[in-house]
């Protein structure tokens, strides 16, 4: 178990890290716009999701927590 909560804890450390660099990341999704018979007509659009820093401030001091109690114990 010991193990199990100082793994979590690093891994939110990494991702907390990453938000920080990141702060969001974008993905392109094909949107079907019409259809007739057998053509089809599609266009790509980019979508971006945006993280504010708090969420990487969050789980940056969850993951220091988990690796202090991790070692604690």
């Amino acid at each position: 178990m010991k193990s199990f909560v100082t793994l979590s804890g690093i891994i939110l450390i990494i991702v907390g890290i990453g938000t920080f660099a990141y702060q969001g990341f974008t993905y392109t999704k094909q949107e079907k716009i019409a259809q007739i018979g057998d053509l089809k007509i599609t266009a790509d659009t980019e979508k971006t999701v945006h993280l504010p820093p708090i969420v990487g401030g969050l789980a940056l001091a969850a993951g220091l927590i988990l690796v202090v109690v991790g070692r604690k114990k």
